[in-house]
């Protein structure tokens, strides 16, 4: 696949403990996302399934696309969960089975809710900006907002505001006596720090909240820990405030929430709680039912793959197995 060379992880060396126990450096790995992108994945991982009810997260670029398509996802169906699409650099057109057909650019925010069943794609308009870089995420649906219909919300004013030498933009949640106008279903965070000046921030956290902090571009540090591009810092439960220091430029996402206690079945774009739930999804994709068709994508549908020839088991946050 053609693509620009990816950041390494940052992983600690071997038996150097960190400064928080309750932080953990996760190592993400490269994955294929349609023909042209390559997605680095940061969550879920064997060490750390879930931070919150945020499931899945894929930090893509900065990539070159100025001579290449850009992303090329097609028509593709999910349940149970919200697609979060954040970018920093470029263009990606949303096309749903709802009817919508909507730009999103830098600053701007989709929030796609599966509820039952919903299909969508995702492609770089044929004139696009040189430069593709951002970040795409799932949120886990709880019972019972999983059983209900789809929803598609688009949002080009956030709130934005300056502490210190930090720009904070409220994606999700609430942050400093803000709120954003993302609608979720359990209590959640989403925030983009971006640095302005050499000087450390401090952010009041929620002890009940667990977070994790990603470097989509420069570099932070919090403790001793330092995080790039390429990596995750899972940050725990208990925290009160959190501390850090960036490079200026550095833009972060800081994810936290609720801890997520439904145990779940995550197979191929479906967010379920059991093999037959996820068997059934995929047998409605495959006959043309539930999803309904996307407006304006004259491309074939994705077939899904073939399931696994052993059960799916569901697991807790903690990657435990319920049988």
């Amino acid at each position: 696949m053609d693509r620009t060379e990816s950041l390494p992880a940052q992983t600690r060396p071997p038996g150097v403990a960190p400064a928080d126990p309750g932080s953990v450096l996760l190592p993400g790995h490269d994955v294929p996302l349609g023909r042209y992108t390559t997605v680095r994945r940061l969550l879920p991982q064997r060490q750390r399934r879930m931070v919150g009810a945020w499931c899945f997260v894929d930090h893509f670029g900065p990539d070159d696309v100025a001579q290449r398509p850009g992303m090329e996802v097609p028509p593709h169906p999910h349940t149970g969960l919200q697609t979060v699409t954040w970018l920093l650099d470029g263009e990606i057109v949303h096309r749903d089975s709802l009817g919508n057909v909507q730009p999103i650019r830098p600053g701007q925010l989709n929030v796609m809710t599966s509820g039952h069943g919903i299909a969508h794609s995702e492609r770089s308009p044929a004139q696009h900006p040189p430069v593709m870089h951002g970040v795409q995420l799932w949120v886990a649906l709880p019972d019972p907002a999983r059983a209900g219909g789809p929803g598609f919300a688009h949002h080009e004013d956030l709130p934005v505001w300056r502490d210190g030498d930090t720009d904070v933009t409220l994606l999700v949640g609430e942050l400093g006596g803000e709120r954003s106008p993302a609608v979720v279903h359990t209590p959640l965070l989403g925030a983009q720090l971006t640095a302005r000046g050499a000087a450390p921030a401090r952010l009041p956290l929620r002890r009940d909240f667990e977070y994790a902090l990603l470097a989509m571009s420069g570099a932070a540090e919090v403790g001793d820990v330092s995080v790039e591009p390429g990596a995750l810092l899972y940050l725990g439960l208990g925290r009160e405030s959190l501390t850090l220091a960036a490079a200026p430029g550095s833009r972060l996402l800081l994810l936290g929430g609720e801890p997520f206690e439904e145990p779940l079945v995550m197979w191929w774009n479906f967010v379920g709680r059991s093999h037959e739930e996820i068997a059934a999804a995929r047998e409605d994709w495959t006959a043309g039912r539930r999803f309904g068709v996307v407006a304006d994508d004259a491309a074939p549908p994705l077939p899904a793959p073939a399931l696994p020839t052993t059960r799916l088991l569901a697991r807790t946050r903690h990657g435990e197995i319920l049988r």
